[in-house]
């Protein structure tokens, strides 16, 4: 990253690189999309929209498992993974040693697809995916990269956030998580197919507005982080799994408790201590 990318990532919590993929690699992978429709799979309508308004519309289609598919329609994907412009920046937003966490997938939506109501911006703030900078070096330990495979141009909808947000010392009000009444805040930068996308994923409140194009959205993510932090890992982290069946067998609920592996996207479902008047340690 130049000095001039740090600042704008610094400042608003994304950025963007034009004209990565050439367009031989967009019709790559989008033959790669093309070929695999029968494994696309759509969600609930307004599943996402957190009763807004504003963002309203039908469930939205993806695409998932690129990797893995037979070769050559993985290899697009598997070249988005580590290529250079992702390398060159991730070493400085994530820090060396970053990792792919989960992902990728690719949201296929057509006109009408519904949006997703603004998330992150540190609520509730969870410290292995937040934003921080000390000693003239940022870190956030997830990074979404959205690499384009269509247009998204401008007030069409796709990927919006809220700029500067993942600086933000106060809630973010309500109208502006659904859209309905956001102030102005909520920003949906131009795209064109090939040009990439970083984002602060939950330190930075984002998410996406309704579909409103003829021609359908096609973007790619990649969710990383760094090193230490744990985005998901939600089917690693219990305790028989975390450390195995034997070291845990026979402990108390409580005991239990402390024995899950890392992971922020938890959601209020692992065991939370607490110690009672009387000095007894209990599960909440």
């Amino acid at each position: 990253m130049d000095a001039r990318e740090r600042y704008f990532w610094d400042l608003t919590g994304y950025l963007v690189v034009r004209n990565v993929l050439t367009p031989e690699e967009i019709a790559a992978a989008n033959e790669t999309v093309e070929r695999h429709t029968d494994h696309i799979q759509a969600g609930e309508d307004n599943a996402l929209a957190g009763g807004s308004e504003r963002l309203k519309g039908t469930g939205r289609p993806m695409l998932t498992g690129m990797l893995e598919f037979e070769k050559p329609y993985c290899e697009p994907f598997r070249h988005m993974l580590v290529h250079p412009v992702v390398v060159q920046r991730l070493n400085t937003m994530c820090g060396t040693g970053f990792r792919l966490d989960h992902g990728p997938w690719v949201i296929t939506s057509p006109k009408g697809t519904s949006g997703h109501q603004m998330h992150g911006s540190g609520q509730p703030h969870r410290p292995h995916v937040a934003y921080h900078h000390q000693n003239g070096v940022t870190y956030c330990g997830g990074v979404t990269v959205a690499w384009q495979l269509s247009d998204c141009p401008r007030g069409m909808g796709g990927f919006a956030c809220v700029p500067g947000s993942h600086k933000s010392r106060f809630p973010m009000p309500g109208g502006v998580s659904t859209g309905d009444n956001d102030m102005g805040l909520i920003v949906q930068p131009e795209l064109k197919a090939g040009d990439v996308l970083f984002f602060m994923d939950s330190a930075q409140s984002h998410g996406a507005l309704p579909w409103k194009h003829e021609v359908a959205r096609r973007s790619v993510l990649f969710k990383y982080a760094g090193r230490t932090a744990i985005r998901s890992g939600r089917e690693f982290a219990p305790p028989e799994i975390y450390w195995g069946e034997e070291l845990v067998e026979g402990m108390t609920e409580e005991q239990r408790a402390v024995m899950y592996g890392p992971y922020s996207n938890h959601r209020g479902e692992v065991p939370f201590l607490t110690v009672e008047d009387d000095g007894t340690v209990r599960v909440e």
